[in-house]
């Protein structure tokens, strides 16, 4: 039986306030906590056989250390009698943060989270990337999931503090993430599916000094 994935609105937001170009805020002075004012984000645009329009959303943490997107029919399946293109599905969502005057953001950490029925022999794989607008697309990450599984399953992706990309301050540029899931039958003769039930980015645990403020 399926278990309840908790969805709490914390990841994304962090990671869309934390690119700034230009001279590290370090050198200016770093905040430990993230800004009290209201973190805002706009969902641009979806696209993607993952994401059909309405089947996506955004929501931000109520502390502004994070924000979520949510997915409500982004699934792969593979099996006797399931077509191979049921195998692959993907979605690109264009999101735009606005963070609170005189602060910028980094992406440190991203949480991708779903539910998996993958039978001995199955082969399944997540695969994900995240860029600001204009700046250069960064390389997607690849995350074997291993079978046998009927749970839960969560991969994570972390920046390095010297690798941080920082939001231009006073600048307006959306976000692109986008992500994909894989599914083949392999060896397995029964029917295994997938899904991408969440994407968590988060800075709150590892990396506290992620938020700056803008010179």
């Amino acid at each position: 039986m399926r278990k309840l994935l908790t969805r709490g609105g914390v990841v994304l937001v962090l990671l869309a306030s934390s690119l700034t170009v230009g001279t590290p805020a370090s050198a200016r002075g770093i905040m430990d906590d993230p800004p009290t004012d209201k973190v805002v984000i706009d969902l641009v645009a979806m696209a993607g056989s993952g994401c059909r329009p309405g089947t996506a959303d955004v929501a931000v943490s109520p502390d502004n250390t994070a924000f979520t997107t949510i997915y409500s029919d982004y699934l792969v399946q593979a099996g006797p009698g399931i077509p191979v293109t049921d195998g692959r599905r993907n979605c690109q969502l264009n999101v735009l943060v606005h963070a609170p005057a005189g602060y910028t953001f980094a992406i440190v950490k991203v949480d991708y989270r779903g539910y998996g029925l993958l039978n001995p022999g199955a082969v399944a794989s997540a695969r994900a990337n995240y860029y600001f607008q204009g700046m250069t697309q960064s390389t997607f990450s690849n995350h074997p999931i291993a079978a046998p599984l009927d749970d839960n399953w969560m991969v994570t992706d972390e920046v390095p503090i010297a690798s941080v990309v920082w939001h231009p301050c006073g600048e307006l540029r959306n976000l692109n993430i986008n992500t994909e899931l894989r599914l083949s039958r392999g060896r397995s003769t029964d029917t295994n599916f997938l899904t991408m039930d969440s994407t968590d980015g988060s800075i709150q645990t590892m990396y506290h000094l992620a938020w700056q403020p803008c010179p």
